[in-house]
C-alpha cells in the first residue's frame, strides 16, 4: 500500500483554484451582482442622485461629485474585467489572451475620497453604493491574483547581471561554510 502512495506521475497537473473559481456559480453571481452594481448606480446617478446633489452644501456637492466620479470608474474598471473574464469562461478568448488585455484593466484599490466626517453627510444611496463597490473591488482584485498569478516554476528570471551577482554570492557562503 505505500509503494501505491508512493507512485506520483512524473509530472501532475496543478488545476488553477482562482481559474476554477473563475468559471463556476460563484463567478456568475458575481458578475451578475457587479452588473447590477452598474445598472443601479447609473440609474441613480442620472436620477435620484442627481436632485439629491443640488440640494447639498458647495462642499459636500463638491464632495458627492469626486465620490460619484470614483464610483463610476471604479464601476466601469470592475465591469471591464468581470466582461473579460466571462469572455475566457465562455470560449471566446483564452486566458494568455485576457492576460495580454487586462493591462487596460486597472484594477487598484481605491479608497473613499472624501474626509468621514463629510462622507456621511453625502446621501445613503450614494454611500451604500460606494461601500458596496470597494468590497466587490476587493473581491475581484482577490480573484484577478488566484487567476492569473504565475506559478512558481513561471516566475520572471532576473536580468543577466543579477543573476552573475547572485552566483557570486552564492559562491562566497558556499566557500565560508565549507
Amino acid at each position: 500500500m505505500a509503494a501505491q502512495i508512493m507512485n506520483f506521475p512524473a509530472k501532475s497537473t496543478t488545476i488553477s483554484f482562482g481559474q476554477k473559481l473563475a468559471g463556476s456559480e460563484s463567478f456568475r453571481a458575481l458578475f451578475k451582482e457587479g452588473m447590477g452594481l452598474v445598472e443601479e448606480a447609473a440609474s441613480y446617478l442620472d436620477g435620484p442622485g442627481r436632485n439629491e446633489a443640488r440640494a447639498l452644501s458647495r462642499t459636500d456637492a463638491l464632495a458627492y461629485a469626486s465620490e460619484s466620479m470614483r464610483l463610476t470608474t471604479r464601476l466601469m474598471q470592475l465591469a471591464s474585467w468581470l466582461l473579460l473574464q466571462r469572455a475566457v469562461n465562455e470560449g471566446e478568448m483564452t486566458l494568455d489572451q485576457a492576460a495580454s488585455e487586462k493591462h487596460k484593466v486597472k484594477l487598484s484599490h481605491q479608497d473613499i475620497a472624501s474626509r468621514a466626517e463629510i462622507f456621511e453627510r453625502l446621501p445613503e444611496a450614494l454611500r451604500d453604493m460606494v461601500h458596496c463597490s470597494l468590497r466587490l473591488q476587493a473581491r475581484i482584485i482577490h480573484l484577478d491574483r488566484l487567476i492569473y498569478a504565475r506559478p512558481a516554476d513561471e516566475a520572471p528570471i532576473a536580468p543577466a547581471g543579477l543573476n552573475a551577482q547572485l552566483a557570486m554570492l552564492q559562491e562566497a557562503f558556499n566557500a565560508r561554510s565549507a
